[in-house]
């Protein structure tokens, strides 16, 4: 089941953020549609019912944005957040769910996803997060990072593992993502795992509190002359 709906004649207006929504069940996904449809920073070029649907749409538009839900028929968000995280790195894939175990959490992310929202999340928190993946920015709901924070939290003060501490080194370093993952010769989408466990074992929430969170802990030792540090 596919609804579309263009806006303008390249899908974007005014320099808005253009999104695509993404989900099977039509009233949930025209309640999505009618909640964003007043935000003048955010333009919807279009709406998929399920994860074939939506790859075409991304081809066709280039979305900023991929809203896209968990459980679809033809090609689910996990398969689908793969594919456009592969194809077309420049759309941000913002899962948006019902569902909130640690399993479909961790899946979604190594998939590629930039961030994990749940439904019962409100307009303003889903504006910020639009335009929070739009800069390339994690997002998290706040039960999701507490189901990662409960799960990952050790009774003692946690350490760091030998990878954990690389990534963080790099991200102290001014780096990106796709920057970190060529420096340590790893996955883009592996870097991400690796900093949701740093953000939950540092019980944090973003990445400029990590580094700052390890190094008050004695974590965290920055090298002179590591690349990409001045």
């Amino acid at each position: 089941m596919t609804g579309r709906r263009v806006a303008g004649v390249s899908g974007v207006s005014g320099g808005a953020i253009s999104i695509i929504v993404v989900d099977d069940h039509t009233v949930m996904r025209a309640g999505v549609v009618a909640l964003l449809a007043s935000e003048p920073t955010i333009e919807i070029v279009g709406e998929a019912g399920d994860g074939r649907a939506a790859l075409e749409l991304v081809e066709r538009y280039e979305p900023d944005v991929a809203l896209v839900d968990l459980r679809m028929p033809v090609l689910d968000g996990v398969a689908t957040t793969t594919e456009i995280a592969t194809r077309f790195p420049r759309t941000r894939v913002l899962i948006l769910t019902t569902y909130d175990t640690d399993t479909e959490i961790e899946r979604g992310v190594e998939a590629g996803a930039i961030g994990y929202l749940l439904k019962d999340t409100t307009r303003e928190q889903l504006v910020d997060a639009i335009h929070a993946a739009a800069r390339g920015e994690t997002v998290l709901a706040p039960r999701v990072a507490e189901r990662l924070v409960a799960r990952m939290r050790q009774p003692a003060q946690a350490l760091l593992t030998a990878r954990e501490a690389d990534v963080l080194n790099a991200v102290a370093d001014g780096l990106t993502n796709a920057e970190i993952g060529r420096r340590l010769v790893i996955a883009e989408a592996t870097v991400k795992t690796h900093l949701l466990r740093l953000f939950a074992k540092l019980d944090v929430n973003d990445r400029t509190r990590a580094v700052v969170v390890a190094m008050e802990r004695g974590l965290l030792r920055r090298a002179s002359g590591t690349e990409g540090s001045r």
